[in-house]
């Protein structure tokens, strides 16, 4: 009943403190159970308190003790939180913490990012930034993150700092800043993947290794997770499994192990291998999305149209409008040969994230499919913008460009493909072909070579070794060639017009190299084919007998 007749005006300092206190473990409370709207609000009435509140900090159950700057801080972080950056900036424009500092500055580079998706009318031009509000971030941001009078740099403002350089383009100097704040704090596993996009070559990535200098178990961890990316991202397939294998040892439970093991696999083109590990994480985590645009990937190669239109509805209803289910859902499409809705799709990914990589590269593809090679070009050099590392936008551009009969652009292209891929029979086939076209046949022997050594599945290296030396006037190696064609086609139990081509050839070869009983049952293979082709048979074998 007293509860009944308080008023506000019988507040005493005692009751005005604990309502603050109240209200400041509300904001941690409510955040932590992703009441954003309402963590929010608390936060705006703690900072609308007055600013002679009884107790100039108040105790919490966290163990921290809220000043002036941290109940800013927290004002500020629930209007992050809720993507209303340019406030959560404003509110923490007069705090000097470092921890505050960062905050402010990464808000206004979310804003920029976020004014610059607004207002770019292509979207090719969202790659782009502006360098004189970057510019003001790193004066900003710069004092924190050099070490004064015996304290060391902000971690996470070296981050931002790192982010900044980079868009403008400073790379050495991004790379190193990047560098110091994995040092300082290794578990920011974003730093390190900002950190691996900028590291083109290997040497970098030993260089940054060296410099740093914390031998703990974390920071151990961390670079084996950092190297096992930086591999796969390089296309070391095998070396990057056997690290990730390692980490499974620790985390055993761990989706995204099981996601990049099965990504490597697909890398590897063991598409069976690389299917069943991610229909087992899609089992394991329905709702997941991350990285299962390879998996649709993997079940467009299988032609698996079934799964892929179960794993697009699931995407669909997971949510909708995420990058990673666009491109799930243009990947149906494409493979249902509705290339102009697949492209719809693959645009609304990159309206999502503009540099999300997966997005550029298929829909470079689908405007191939479509016959539209200026957009084709166009999306693959995108793609090369985002990541210059990604073998199939260089590939991508070689086939353009060999569709527009510029073959010295193809040949560049396709160079590119192979130095990142150098053990893909694909890579070594099409760099042939191109040299083929431009009569530079020494060459295109060297590439067919090289994948042939590097298992060409489809077998056509061989044949186009056998064609060459067959032109050249190389009966031996040709019919090496041709031997090993035809036993190909034999084990697969395949039969076609390269088939009589091998026969027709091997039994003139051993018929004129005197050698008639092998003469006799390449020509004899021949009978069990109609047309000239037969006829041509019956010839032989009365020449031989």
């Amino acid at each position: 009943l007293r509860v009944a007749h308080m008023t506000l005006s019988s507040a005493t300092p005692a009751s005005i403190g604990a309502l603050q206190q109240v209200l400041l473990q509300s904001i941690s409370d409510l955040s932590e159970r992703g009441l954003l709207h309402a963590a929010k609000w608390s936060a705006e009435q703690v900072a609308g308190m007055s600013p002679n509140s009884p107790a100039e900090s108040v105790h919490i159950r966290t163990d921290s003790l809220y000043d002036a700057e941290q109940v800013k801080y927290a004002l500020a972080k629930s209007y992050f939180d809720l993507k209303e950056y340019l406030r959560a900036a404003d509110v923490l424009k007069s705090c000097g913490r470092s921890k505050s500092v960062f905050l402010r500055c990464y808000a206004l580079y979310l804003a920029l990012e976020k004014k610059k998706d607004d207002e770019a009318g292509d979207i090719r031009d969202r790659l782009c930034s502006s360098s004189e509000e970057l510019n003001a971030i790193l004066r900003e941001i710069q004092p924190f993150c050099v070490s004064n009078a015996g304290s060391k740099p902000d971690a996470f403002c070296l981050y931002v700092y790192g982010m900044v350089l980079r868009d403008l383009k400073r790379l050495p100097l991004a790379i190193q800043a990047l560098g110091q704040s994995v040092q300082l704090y290794p578990c920011n596993w974003s730093a390190w993947l900002d950190l691996a996009t900028l590291c083109v070559k290997p040497d970098a990535v030993h260089r940054i290794l060296a410099s740093i200098t914390t031998q703990d178990f974390v920071s151990l961890v961390m670079r084996e997770f950092f190297l096992a990316h930086f591999e796969l991202d390089q296309q070391q397939n095998h070396a990057s499994l056997d690290r990730y294998r390692g980490l499974s040892n620790i985390f055993p439970q761990s989706t995204y192990l099981h996601s990049r093991i099965a990504t490597a696999h697909y890398n590897l083109r063991d598409f069976e291998s690389g299917e069943a590990l991610f229909a087992e994480l899609h089992e394991r985590d329905p709702h997941r999305l991350e990285s299962m645009d390879t998996y649709s990937n993997i079940l467009y190669v299988n032609m698996n149209r079934v799964q892929l239109s179960n794993l697009a509805h699931s995407a669909n209803i997971t949510e909708k409008y995420c990058p990673e289910s666009c491109c799930i859902i243009g990947n149906y499409y494409s493979l249902r040969e509705e290339h102009d809705k697949a492209v719809t799709y693959f645009q609304r990914a990159l309206r999502l994230d503009s540099r999300y990589l997966a997005a550029w590269t298929l829909m470079g593809h689908e405007y191939i499919e479509l016959k539209n090679t200026p957009s084709a070009v166009e999306a693959y050099r995108s793609a090369v913008d985002v990541n210059p590392r990604d073998y199939r936008a260089w590939y991508g551009l070689g086939q353009t460009y060999e569709v527009l009969g510029l073959h010295l652009y193809s040949l560049h292209y396709y160079k590119k493909a192979t130095a990142l891929r150098p053990y893909d029979a694909r890579m070594w086939c099409a760099l042939g072909a191109t040299y083929e076209r431009l009569s530079r046949t020494d060459d295109a022997i060297k590439c067919y070579e090289r994948a042939e050594g590097n298992n060409d599945r489809e077998g056509i290296a061989v044949l186009k070794l056998a064609r060459l030396y067959q032109n050249m006037g190389d009966g031996t190696r040709a019919s090496h060639y041709y031997t090993i064609h035809l036993a190909r086609q034999d084990e697969e139990q395949v039969e076609g017009t390269d088939t009589v081509e091998a026969l027709i050839y091997l039994a003139n070869y051993h018929k004129n190299s005197g050698r008639y009983q092998d003469a006799e049952k390449y020509a004899s293979r021949l009978l069990d084919f109609s047309g000239k082709e037969k006829e041509e048979a019956k010839a032989l074998l009365r020449e031989i007998h």
